[in-house]
């Protein structure tokens, strides 16, 4: 039998064993990827900057013309419960709003479709485990296949529509890499799966901009760098400048600033290992988060 901290599922107002949530088969947000998310993460009891997520959730649902059936302050409750009944004081929560059952199958109308809202709270997940993020990650580029282009599917909108990250990452684990990052359709460096990419030159951090998520923790590190005194900027970057980079780190709400040390298995310009201001950057970010910085408690939200 799951145990609670296994994770909590919230499903058309009941809450039970993430184990034994389910989405409705003929729902779109299962077979058409109609859906949109979000996840937040809790860490020593803190929700982390919750409130720009719940925010970006429903700019989300609204590119997506979803309409679920909650509101701002309501979902903050629902997500708190969720981690209460977890026992988690570490977690990953997420938040879902699905297309919804079409009311006649054979017509399927989706603006006729009554839309969801979903959530789970689960233990912490970390794209990359600590142990390997003091040694630095080696990152692929994939070259399969490209980023899904803004025109088709806005970036911006955290959705469900991975394939092009799935494939990206199952080519870079068949090169024997961590993870991979990939390429807008010209060329220039986008994201990877679940992650935003920063690459680190003469000790400024520039990240890819335009084609990706603007990811709650990468808006994070822009913020962080500059409070430290470092240069930051979003910028257009070509796959050259990943490779003559002296450092590079994901970032990412499953696992923080998590630094390179090899892309395609050859060391960045800092040498072995993971760079110094890579290092510098998780520390100083962690070390905020053990101490409550742009928390909300949970139990601040609990009724």
């Amino acid at each position: 039998m799951a145990a609670p901290s296994d994770g909590i599922a919230y499903i058309n107002g009941e809450y039970g064993p993430l184990a034994e949530a389910s989405v409705p088969l003929l729902d779109p947000g299962f077979t058409r990827g109609d859906a949109v998310y979000d996840t937040v993460s809790v860490w020593g009891g803190n929700f982390f900057r919750l409130d720009d997520h719940i925010d970006r959730f429903f700019r989300s649902c609204a590119t997506a013309r979803l309409a679920p059936p909650v509101t701002p302050d309501s979902l903050k409750g629902i997500l708190a419960e969720c981690v209460r009944l977890s026992t988690l004081d570490a977690a990953y929560v997420q938040m879902i709003s699905t297309r919804g059952k079409f009311q006649n199958p054979l017509r399927r109308d989706p603006r006729e479709c009554k839309n969801t809202i979903m959530a789970f709270a689960m233990p912490y997940i970390w794209i990359v485990q600590p142990e390997r993020q003091l040694q630095g990650i080696d990152l692929a580029i994939a070259t399969g296949n490209r980023r899904t282009p803004p025109e088709a599917v806005d970036p911006r909108m955290k959705n469900f529509n991975w394939l092009d990250f799935q494939r990206g990452l199952m080519e870079g684990l068949d090169r024997g890499a961590d993870t991979s990052v990939l390429l807008t359709p010209d060329g220039r460096l986008s994201e990877g799966p679940g992650f935003n990419l920063f690459v680190v030159k003469g000790g400024a951090l520039r990240t890819p901009r335009g084609n990706v998520l603007e990811g709650m923790t990468r808006r994070t590190t822009l913020e962080l760098a500059t409070a430290l005194g470092m240069q930051a900027a979003e910028a257009d970057l070509s796959v050259d400048d990943l490779r003559s980079a002296d450092e590079a780190f994901l970032s990412s709400t499953a696992g923080g600033v998590m630094p390179v040390a090899t892309v395609d298995g050859v060391a960045l310009g800092h040498g072995a290992g993971a760079g110094p201001i890579s290092l510098q950057l998780r520390s100083e970010y962690w070390a905020r988060r053990e101490a409550g910085w742009l928390g909300t408690p949970v139990a601040s939200l609990l009724n």
